[in-house]
Parts: C-alpha cells; sequence; structure tokens
C-alpha cells in the first residue's frame, strides 16, 4: 500500500538535515537578481560539465555579451563558439552541444526562447527539455528552479546523489533521473522552489568538505546521525 505524502520517515530527517547543515554552514540564499532567464540558465547549463560554476558563468555572460542574443550564438559555427569556451573543462563538447541545443530549439520555437514552458506544468517542461540535445535531468531541473521560473524541482548534481545514496534516501545505483524520481515525492511539501534551491547548494558544501568522493569525512559530518554509512 503506498504511503500518504508525509508520513515516508525520510521526510522528517530531510527537514532535520536542512536545519543541520543551515546550523553549521549558515542559510544559502539565491538573492533574487542572481535568478537569470530561463534560456541563460540552458546555456550555463550545457557548457557547464565539470567545470566550476565561476567560470561557466563568465563564458554564458561573455556569449551573451559578445554576440547580442542567443539566436546570434545559435548562428556561430562550432568552432568559433569552441574559442570562445577554452576556460570551459571541455570546451569542444560544450560547443557542439550548445549549438546543436540552440539549433534545435529555433528549429521547434523559431527563436532560442523558452518563455513557452511558463504555460505548462513542471514535469511536462522538464520532459520538453529533455527532448533537446546535451539536456538531461540536472539541467532541466535547473532551468524550472534556478530561473525565473522558481519551479519546484530539485537539482541534483554528483555531490548530491552520492550524498543521498551514502545516506540510503535513495537507491545506491540511482542516475540522476532515478535520484530525482526518487527524492521529489519525500521532499518536505512545504519547502518552496528556494528551500529545495538551498538544500542543493548546502548538500553540494557538504560534499565539498565532508562528503567527498573518496575518504569522506565522517567525523564532525553535522548529518552523521542520519547517515546510513556514516554510522557504520
Amino acid at each position: 500500500m503506498e504511503l500518504p505524502l508525509g508520513s515516508d520517515p525520510r521526510t522528517d530527517i530531510l527537514r532535520d538535515m536542512q536545519a543541520a547543515l543551515i546550523a553549521r554552514f549558515g542559510p544559502i540564499v539565491r538573492p533574487p537578481e542572481k535568478r537569470r532567464a530561463p534560456e541563460w540558465v540552458l546555456v550555463h547549463g550545457v557548457i557547464g560539465a565539470r567545470a566550476k560554476t565561476a567560470v561557466s558563468n563568465a563564458s554564458t555572460d561573455g556569449l551573451l555579451a559578445e554576440f547580442g542574443s542567443w539566436d546570434a550564438v545559435a548562428t556561430q559555427s562550432v568552432a568559433v563558439l569552441e574559442e570562445r569556451l577554452q576556460r570551459q573543462t571541455f570546451p569542444g563538447q560544450s560547443a557542439r552541444r550548445l549549438h546543436d541545443c540552440l539549433n534545435a530549439i529555433i528549429a521547434q520555437r523559431g527563436s532560442v526562447d523558452l518563455g513557452h514552458l511558463a504555460a505548462m506544468e513542471t514535469d511536462d517542461a522538464m520532459a520538453w527539455l529533455e527532448q533537446l540535445p546535451g539536456i538531461a535531468r540536472k539541467i532541466s531541473a535547473g532551468i524550472m528552479n534556478t530561473s525565473h521560473f522558481d519551479r519546484r524541482a530539485m537539482v541534483i548534481d554528483g555531490h548530491h546523489r552520492r550524498i543521498m545514496q551514502r545516506m540510503g534516501i535513495v537507491p545506491g545505483k540511482a542516475d540522476t533521473a532515478r535520484a530525482f524520481d526518487a527524492l521529489m515525492p519525500i521532499l518536505p511539501p512545504e519547502w518552496s522552489a528556494a528551500d529545495m534551491d538551498e538544500h542543493h547548494l548546502l548538500l553540494k558544501v557538504l560534499g565539498q568538505n565532508h562528503c567527498r568522493p573518496r575518504q569522506p569525512v565522517c567525523d564532525g559530518c553535522p548529518v552523521r546521525q542520519w547517515c546510513a554509512t556514516g554510522a557504520l
């Protein structure tokens, strides 16, 4: 029998985790001026594989400043885009994916404009995004959550997924899409889009400081009491 929403004990763990993480690291709230247009967030996600956020921010802003619009960026050759994306970890891959993604949007919508997603349910909007080249669950959730759309969609990166797996909250072999599908139904129902964004950012800090890919530092971890792995 399916349990009613909110009755899963993992929901309470997530609430307690959030409070413990804020107590340790302080609140991490994205100010309104840091919420960008969905098209900007899409480009940032497509070019950002394995790159630091600040680097991808600069590259995304640089493309828009130089060419003036995302439609103009789409007309550039892959070679030109690769030259502009040399700061990215994988400039060639980033350039190809960006070129293909922007032009796929133009083919369907006439221009690089994601405004039509505002009228769609979040799941439907994410499904539309994920049929584009280079867009998987992390990027589609990011577009819906961190842009002006401000929707309830949890962004799950490598840190987030690893922590949720080690804690036993999502299946150990879940990829990002499966982790998202497992996590969304058990999130505290009172959490807003901003709360989900903060949760993601707090887990990123936790992953960098304690729950590292190799040799995690469990001593002093603020959420160890709820962790299936750290309690061993």
